[in-house]
């Protein structure tokens, strides 16, 4: 994207000339933004061949070891049908192996391989990257406490 491109989309979500009870709504508010964070991370993974998809399953099978796709739908809460397609893209690229669970023949076993692992680390610096570029506003001690704020809001709803 250049940045003209980014200026342009900027001004879609520009709040200065919207109404104030608009921009007084946390709802708007973090929307707004995510479309922004997910701009963001689409220019810093482009040149990768990954997506969002790609970087929640290899962080996923980095972080907790191999998983059923089932249990990788649960973990990312992505849709059954996007899971597929992603590790479908993702076996291609020798990212990830599929080996069936030798104690239920009828599903896989996936597995983040070596090259896995190395793509994830570029993707978790490029993703910092991001995360700078959509935080440059804030202090690291904003950042942080817009880190607690969203989880907080997160964890409520999903034990609520």
């Amino acid at each position: 994207m250049t940045n003209k491109s980014c200026y342009i989309a900027l001004m879609e979500i520009a709040h200065e000339d919207t109404p104030g009870r608009l921009r007084a709504l946390p709802t708007r508010l973090v929307n707004q933004v995510a479309i922004l964070a997910n701009r963001a991370t689409e220019r810093a993974f482009e040149a990768t061949g990954s997506r969002r998809y790609h970087y929640a399953l290899l962080s996923t099978l980095g972080e907790f070891g191999p998983a059923s796709q089932a249990d990788l739908g649960r973990r990312t809460r992505i849709d059954r049908s996007d899971i597929v397609a992603a590790l479908n893209d993702l076996a291609e690229r020798g990212l990830i192996e599929r080996t069936p669970d030798p104690s239920d023949r009828r599903r896989n076993i996936v597995t983040i391989t070596k090259a896995g692992t190395r793509h994830l680390d570029e993707l978790d610096q490029r993703i910092e990257g991001a995360q700078d570029e959509l935080l440059a506003a804030l202090s690291v001690a904003e950042r942080r406490e817009l880190v607690r704020l969203l989880t907080r809001i997160l964890d409520d709803r999903v034990q609520g």
